[in-house]
């Protein structure tokens, strides 16, 4: 009997502790993912506790979240306890990512979850669900990246160009860049393309609105299959809905969304070996040899300039110029090497050139060589070879190279004894004038006396900058106004550096607007309103159509939040804020 009541105790106290025991675990819903999914994250506990932290998810952006649920049940007499923090996170880019540690405090105590290890890889093709509710922006927005040629030759150049293609449909409000090719196995050159506008044209025969985003020039250096990797955007639009206002509008949706362009794989031909020069360096494209001397009559140790230039369209950086081969009496210096060259959607085009100094030492008459040249020319897909014409070099004046030769023999053999002068001594000076130096101290002179008495004659000036700081920092009321117009330059600036995201840039001018009005007319922010501001600008002699300017960029600051916008429109609204400060500066008494 006693064992039984033994049993039961023992069962109780077994059944307390473990439903004591506290769990406070992270899950996530895949530890691998591409740059363009989402992970979602749980925190999961099953007792109530307080002061949740959550991990700084070093690498993700929150695109939602902290979403909070809490179940509670009992089943057969047993409660049931269980309080989820739910975020759903984006990939900033690829890599190794953790999920670092969250904190909980759970009855007086403090419990951690295991930190969780994700791999984030290049874009993945995400299967298209006619029932999720990003598929109508998923069927309306395309990155497309256009290649110009999928099977060219090694170091022959081709052209990446990258377009966002938008139906008419959404609008977008901001994007940016998460995840940017890395183009191995090439070199590659980005295009600048700042400045472009919104284009329209047509997607798989329906009508589009595209941007060009950017262009890249890239010369293959390896042959066989290469892969472009994906670039990767996340973009903020609105998609219409099924429903309609009471106007009967379709009413819009802001979306999140993550485009990529897909991977890109070029077949590289290697160079043909039949017809392959020897002195082949790797030269493709289309070039000419120029050599000249920029004299061709000087005097011996006089130095002339020998220049070695290829001028043309192809991979003008990745070859190397023909070297020149000179007589030993000429003595050389290392070659300058110079580059004239600008990139664009054709490939790399302009000059090169080695510049070598070049000093005669005797006099006579040089031939520098015929220097050759070779090149692939992708026109005819076959060698060819360029040669220079044979330039001489005649030294005038200088000694004979023969006769130095004789010289210097006739002297080794023929020694004769050294005659001495019986002046030989005479330019030693025997006789001397003394003069007397004057030597000047420090002590007493005009610099003692005035460093000695510098610090005397620097405390009053102390005391009166003191002063004048004392009497700004009394001053409140000025200080604010400082303090309001330092804040709308800065705004202002602000404002200049975001231009083309939308939502930071209106915020910001707006701040500026506020701000300098703050200063201008010496009220508060609580007191700015449409009416006072048209008064208190119409009582300082500012004209009305100034104040009117004025009212409609705080408007257009207002309405930019709900309404799509371009670069093109901010730059505006920007150079109408600068240009109405400006005149109210100017008008106002």
């Amino acid at each position: 009997m006693q064992l039984i009541k033994y049993t039961l105790l023992l069962f109780i106290l077994t059944t307390s502790i473990t439903s004591a025991q506290v769990n406070f675990d992270a899950k996530v819903s895949k530890n691998k993912l591409g740059v363009n999914e989402r992970l979602r994250v749980d925190f999961e506990m099953n007792q109530d506790g307080d002061n949740f932290n959550p991990p700084d998810f070093a690498g993700f952006t929150v695109v939602g979240g902290p979403n909070q649920s809490v179940s509670n049940s009992w089943i057969n007499g047993k409660r049931s306890f269980k309080k989820t923090y739910t975020y759903f996170l984006s990939p900033k880019k690829r890599g190794s990512f953790t999920i670092s540690q969250a904190t909980i405090n759970i009855k007086d105590q403090i419990y951690k979850t295991t930190p969780i290890k994700i791999q984030v890889t290049a874009a993945v093709d995400i299967p298209k669900d006619p029932n999720d509710p990003n598929y109508l922006a998923s069927e309306n927005i395309h990155l497309v990246a256009e290649v110009s040629k999928t099977s060219p030759y090694l170091n022959e150049a081709i052209t990446v160009v990258y377009k966002l293609y938008v139906s008419p449909k959404i609008a977008v409000d901001n994007w940016n860049e998460i995840d940017s090719p890395r183009y191995n196995d090439f070199w590659s050159q980005n295009i600048n393309t700042k400045g472009q506008k919104v284009q329209n044209g047509t997607y798989k025969g329906e009508d589009y609105r595209y941007l060009v985003l950017r262009k890249t020039v890239l010369y293959p250096q390896k042959t066989g299959k290469l892969n472009i990797e994906p670039l990767t955007l996340n973009l903020s639009m609105r998609v219409p809905t099924n429903r309609r206002d009471i106007f009967g509008s379709l009413l819009m949706t802001r979306v999140s969304k993550t485009v990529s362009a897909g991977n890109k794989t070029i077949n590289v031909k290697a160079l043909p070996e039949t017809g392959k020069p020897v002195d082949f360096t790797g030269a493709v494209g289309d070039f000419k040899l120029d050599v000249s001397a920029s004299k061709t009559e000087l005097d011996a140790t006089e130095s002339l300039q020998l220049k070695v230039n290829v001028k043309g369209n192809g991979n003008l950086k990745l070859f190397k110029l023909p070297k020149i081969s000179l007589p030993s009496s000429l003595e050389v210096y290392e070659p300058e090497h110079k580059e004239n060259v600008s990139t664009n959607l054709s490939g790399m085009q302009g000059s090169i050139s080695d510049s070598y100094t070049v000093v005669p030492q005797y006099k006579g008459k040089y031939p520098i060589p015929s220097i050759s040249f070779s090149y692939f020319d992708l026109k005819t897909e076959s060698y060819k070879r360029l040669s220079s014409d044979e330039i001489v070099i005649d030294v005038l004046n200088g000694p004979s190279n023969n006769i130095a030769s004789t010289e210097n023999n006739v002297t080794a053999n023929n020694k004769q004894a050294v005659v001495l002068n019986s002046d030989q001594f005479a330019f030693i000076k025997t006789k001397t004038d003394f003069t007397e130096m004057q030597q000047n101290y420090f002590f007493k002179s005009n610099l003692f006396w005035s460093l000695l008495l510098l610090p005397f004659l620097a405390i009053p000036l102390a005391i009166f900058i003191r002063k004048k700081k004392a009497t700004r920092d009394a001053d409140v009321y000025g200080n604010k106004i400082r303090k309001a117009n330092k804040l709308a330059r800065k705004y202002l600036g602000n404002a200049k550096k975001s231009l083309g995201q939308k939502e930071v840039f209106y915020i910001a001018l707006e701040k500026a607007l506020h701000n300098y009005l703050k200063a201008k007319l010496h009220i508060e922010t609580n007191e700015l309103s449409k009416d006072k501001i048209k008064s208190l600008l119409g009582g300082k002699g500012v004209e009305e159509t100034v104040v009117n300017d004025f009212e409609s960029i705080l408007e257009n600051c207002e309405l930019a939040r709900y309404t799509p916008i371009d670069v093109v429109t901010m730059q505006e609204d920007y150079d109408k804020a600068a240009k109405t400060i400006s005149l109210i500066d100017k008008q106002a008494r």
